[in-house]
């Protein structure tokens, strides 16, 4: 039997090139051996008498060699290969990877995570640093599963036209986004049964609490929060005897205005409000009052720019002392009030200051002249409530009842004196 045999395995042979023999298309020459079984054994080699070899490449190239070798061969090299893999690969870089990535075990990567345990800051940075360049981020469920908590919060409103929710929930999330809680919104406008089934929903999802929030401190929203399995905390609107309510302090914003309009050095003042039947409208009415005087009058109607219209008509009837101070119920009631002096050729604020209530930037600062207003503060009202239902969440004992938070000034061209800081 003919074999074709060499040392290492395989012989170069016609039309194969090799640096360090240079091409072996000559002729191969071919020498037989003698075998254990006197079988004829052939060697095929090439003829190197007709193909001289190029000695110079080991000189040339030995170095970028070495370099290369130095190079991949160090312990760092492995790391940042990986650290370029999980970078570029599709799916979740789970703690395995980045315990790879930084050559330290789990444990460890939980420890520096969780900033517990004892170890280098340095090691406890640099997990923190690798854990940011290649995309990590902790398994919110298995979290959970170990502290027994979602990390969500449930946020119910029937206010769907979003006046007050907007602000209130840009402070819930403003409070929980550096404690890693999510805040899961649902809208139920006035429907009980749509009420059910998103409370439903959030206990179906493990909730860590609820925030209620509405259109109006004295209403309810329509459906029960009492008796739930996790804590309930009342934001804008009634709550239950035995839970924690939170609400901008409507008697102080009152006060706020008419102190402010007397100290500018008005003196005649009128209030132009909402419909009598709303309790901010009451406690808005008597504090200002405390202030200006039981005799200012009152004025109660829609809360629209059309009852700012027909107030300035009221006020303005002939036989009738006409005021130089105005404080309105809401902002819209503000801008009607200014459109119709401007119609009457009354000047704002040289003749009458103005003053509404809500700042709602999209109506304030667009009057003419921009309002001067009472600002409930919702945001920092939502930050409180965000705060107060993590606390009730963590198991943290916290005190039932009515809290009030007072509210600012914000002052304008439509009132004069100088801007509060």
């Amino acid at each position: 039997m003919t074999q074709i045999l060499t040392p290492g395995g395989i012989t170069p042979c016609p039309g194969y090139h090799s640096p360090g023999l240079g091409s072996t298309t000559g002729a191969c020459r071919r020498r037989r051996r003698a075998t254990s079984n006197s079988a004829a054994s052939y060697e095929i080699q090439p003829d190197l008498s007709h193909t001289p070899i190029d000695l110079s490449y080991e000189k040339r190239f030995s170095h970028i060699d070495s370099l290369i070798e130095k190079r991949f061969s160090h312990p760092r090299f492995g790391r940042e290969a990986n650290l370029i893999k999980l970078r570029n690969r599709n799916g979740r870089v789970t703690i395995h990877d980045l315990a790879t990535a930084a050559g330290v075990s789990v444990s460890t990567v939980s420890k520096a995570l969780n900033d517990n345990g004892r170890m280098a800051a340095e090691t406890r940075a640099r997990i923190k640093r690798i854990a940011t360049e290649i995309g990590f981020r902790p398994n919110a469920l298995a979290r959970g599963l170990l502290s027994s908590r979602s990390f969500t919060i449930g946020l119910l409103t029937n206010d769907t036209y979003g006046r007050f929710t907007l602000p209130v929930m840009a402070g819930i999330s403003e409070a929980l986004v550096d404690h890693g809680v999510s805040v899961f919104l649902c809208a139920i406008e006035d429907d009980p049964a749509l009420g059910k089934i998103h409370v439903d929903a959030m206990l179906d999802k493990q909730v860590d609490g609820i925030i209620a929030t509405g259109k109006r401190i004295d209403g309810s929203l329509p459906v029960d929060l009492s008796g739930l399995p996790v804590p309930v905390v009342y934001a804008f609107t009634t709550g239950t005897p035995d839970s924690v309510t939170l609400t901008a302090d409507d008697g102080h914003g009152a006060t706020l205005a008419a102190a402010w309009l007397k100290e500018i050095g008005r003196k005649r003042l009128a209030h132009v409000t909402g419909p009598d039947d709303f309790a901010a409208v009451h406690a808005r009415a008597a504090a200002f009052r405390d202030v200006a005087g039981l005799d200012v009058p009152v004025l109660y109607g829609a809360w629209s720019e059309n009852w700012g219209h027909e107030a300035i008509d009221q006020l303005w009837g002939a036989g009738k002392e006409r005021p130089d101070g105005i404080f309105c119920g809401n902002d819209q009631i503000a801008r009607g009030v200014i459109d119709a002096l401007r119609e009457r050729g009354v000047r704002v604020p040289e003749d009458v200051s103005v003053i509404g209530f809500d700042n709602w930037e999209i109506v304030a600062a667009q009057s003419r002249p921009p309002l001067t207003t009472i600002d409930m503060n919702l945001k920092e009202l939502g930050r409180q409530a965000g705060l107060t239902v993590l606390a009730l969440s963590e198991g943290k004992p916290v005190e039932a009842g009515l809290r009030k938070l007072p509210c600012r000034l914000v002052v304008r061209q439509s009132c004069g004196g100088r801007a509060q800081s």
